[in-house]
């Protein structure tokens, strides 16, 4: 199943935090689509994805907005 968080015009730490969240709530193989707008995702949710076990799919920049697919692995 997939899901989307939109964390457009949110500011680091907060996608990190909705990711988070959401990541608990979800089934092991279930996908995540990440809206947002603030550049510092493309390092900060690589990085917890790696200290948490979970997988980045896909990263994909659009003009202001950066998309980035999530696997729950564990």
């Amino acid at each position: 199943m997939k899901h989307t968080i939109d964390a457009k015009r949110l500011l680091c730490p907060m996608p990190v935090i909705r990711l988070g969240e959401m990541i608990d709530t979800v089934d092991k193989g279930d996908l995540i689509e990440m809206l947002a707008t603030d550049p510092g995702v493309l390092h900060d949710i690589p990085a917890w994805c790696k200290v948490h076990g979970h997988k980045v799919l896909e990263i994909t920049q659009k003009s202001d907005e950066i998309i980035l697919l999530v696997e729950k692995i564990g």
